[in-house]
């Protein structure tokens, strides 16, 4: 019976948290500069993509003029750069903060389909979102290197990325 349910709760857990990233990620470039830095060096309506192989959850987000990102709903074209998780299993280490994103690509967990130098600057995103969104403990189990950060600095954009989650989730309903 529990050999059943495993598999359907590894889905649910990472279809809901690619929300809560893509969703996170899209906040967290409208309210930290640091990301919005990274995100540069991509041109407007390039297009990123977080997926599970073969047609599991997945976010898509799009680099909007001001460097900010937005999400994309039902997008069904190809993105300029997608990040494919190669199974559930493989996607719900990371999604659950038992593996960092460093460690699954050298494990080889995952790959990337576009430049490998865009998806760098994505996975430094992605740090960054977790550092100031998740408890200490948790995220330096996540990142490669946890920076030194003022604890209210980390807290006034937590809140205010998890405000934007919340509304978008909100929005969406």
């Amino acid at each position: 019976m529990f050999d059943k349910a495993k598999p359907e709760a590894e889905r649910l857990f990472v279809g809901l948290m690619m929300g809560v990233v893509g969703r996170g990620l899209v906040a967290t470039s409208i309210s930290d500069e640091t990301v919005r830095k990274e995100l540069t060096v991509f041109p407007a309506g390039y297009i990123f993509q977080m997926m599970v192989m073969p047609k599991g959850p997945s976010f898509t987000t799009e680099v909007q003029a001001d460097h900010s990102l937005k999400l994309l709903k039902n997008f069904q074209g190809k993105p300029d750069l997608c990040v494919r998780f190669k199974h559930m299993a493989h996607a719900f280490l990371v999604l659950s903060f038992q593996e960092g994103t460093a460690r699954a690509f050298a494990n080889d967990r995952m790959f990337v389909d576009g430049e490998v130098s865009h998806a760098i600057r994505l996975v430094r995103c992605l740090s960054r979102m977790e550092v100031l969104i998740l408890p200490k403990l948790v995220a330096e189990r996540a990142v490669k290197r946890y920076p030194t950060i003022d604890l209210g600095v980390k807290i006034n954009l937590a809140a205010r990325i998890y405000g934007r989650v919340a509304a978008n989730f909100l929005k969406g309903a």
